[in-house]
């Protein structure tokens, strides 16, 4: 499998509706997901990341400021040949609620589910063999920080499964990087579920053993508080350094 076919017959979901409270004093009316970091609005990037992995189809599942997202992409600042959908809640409905708001829109068996607000450089291409060799219907991307105090711990054992979620804490960890590839009966199962938290009331509340996890040696960056937005553009800017 080349980088470039890695999603070329994966749907991508990516969580972009929250409401940026934290950074607000930072963006103002800018939605999160258009902050700029290196130059450029933060989605740009991860479109960027996304069709470089090969991917054609792209839900953009969007809330507060949706106008300006998509103000944003009728300029064609990027995106280049994928096709993007843009899905517009009519009030918010957690990670999960988005999720079965968008579902039709998403047609292949296996879902790429990623956040917004966050960025990584892992290989997608290792992570999806990964998913396909667990044979799970559910991956989580994981990621080695040095100050994991912000962010939930992940407890994975050597059969690569995560056995548990642990408590914010300091010092180093390993943290969902909130990226995950979903089968298409998983995600129906979440939605029927009528789950609102993908992160609480459906990762979280999972049997020990059912999730696999693939742990990525990647830079890692959320841009969810002024200092992490204001430290985004030092990973993104030169991740190809």
């Amino acid at each position: 499998m080349r980088s470039e076919d890695t999603l070329a017959n994966i749907d991508v979901a990516v969580l972009a509706g929250g409401l940026g409270t934290r950074i607000r004093g930072v963006l103002g009316d800018t939605p999160k997901v258009l902050a700029p970091v290196a130059g450029r609005a933060f989605l740009g990037h991860l479109l960027d990341y996304l069709s470089n992995h090969g991917s054609r189809r792209v839900v953009l599942c969007l809330g507060h400021l949706a106008d300006r997202v998509t103000a944003w992409l009728a300029r064609g600042d990027s995106a280049g040949a994928m096709d993007v959908v843009c899905q517009i809640e009519p009030e918010p409905l957690g990670t999960a609620g988005a999720l079965g708001y968008v579902r039709k829109e998403l047609r292949s068996g296996t879902i790429l589910v990623m956040n917004g607000d966050t960025f990584l450089d892992a290989d997608l291409r290792a992570f999806v063999a990964s998913h396909r060799l667990s044979g799970a219907e559910a991956s989580v991307l994981c990621v080695t920080v040095e100050d994991a105090a912000r962010y939930g711990r992940v407890e994975v054992g050597a059969d690569s499964r995560i056995h548990r979620f642990v408590e914010k804490a300091p010092g180093t960890g390993t943290i969902n990087a909130g990226v995950y590839l979903f089968s298409a009966a998983f995600l129906d199962r979440v939605i029927a579920q009528g789950a609102v938290s993908l992160e609480r009331d459906v990762l979280e509340k999972a049997p020990p053993g059912t999730l696999h996890a693939h742990v990525a040696k990647a830079r890692f960056i959320d841009i969810g508080t002024p200092e992490s937005l204001a430290a985004a553009g030092g990973v993104i800017g030169g991740r190809d350094a």
